[in-house]
């Protein structure tokens, strides 16, 4: 265990946590709200079912380390998005710049992976899963 990896563990706990809790927001506020408010910012309103699903599972994947790479892509494109349609406006401060820090680690996290503590991690690099290669 060294402090590289205790150090993305911590990350992609702090963005799963916080990505799961924004999605089970927009599932209390109802999906159908949120896929309005996505149509008044001129997004197709089924954006709002699949942000909302991908940060609600996605959340719960990453803290758990399942897919995080991919979990982590899908966040960074959801961050993009909010940053350009929502936040860009209302400048660094009080805008985006917790958005920028989320895209962040998001992207520290496609790259670099998280095996510390994660599920793909046990299942896919122990030999439990390994495919047969010749």
């Amino acid at each position: 265990m060294n402090k590289s990896e205790i150090s993305i563990l911590l990350l992609r706990v702090f963005l799963g946590i916080s990505f799961y809790i924004h999605g089970l927001a927009k599932f209390k506020k109802g999906l159908a709200n949120t896929a309005e408010h996505f149509g008044s910012l001129g997004l197709p309103e089924f954006l709002a079912y699949a942000v909302a699903y991908i940060e609600l599972f996605g959340g719960i994947a990453l803290v758990f380390g399942l897919g995080s790479r991919i979990v982590s892509i899908l966040f960074g494109i959801i961050m993009v998005g909010a940053i350009l349609k929502v936040k860009l406006s209302a400048g660094f401060l009080g805008g985006y710049e917790l958005d920028i820090a989320y895209l962040i680690i998001a992207l520290l996290i496609a790259i670099n992976g998280s095996k510390l503590f994660a599920l793909d991690h046990l299942l896919f690099k122990s030999g439990n899963f390994k495919t047969k290669t010749t």
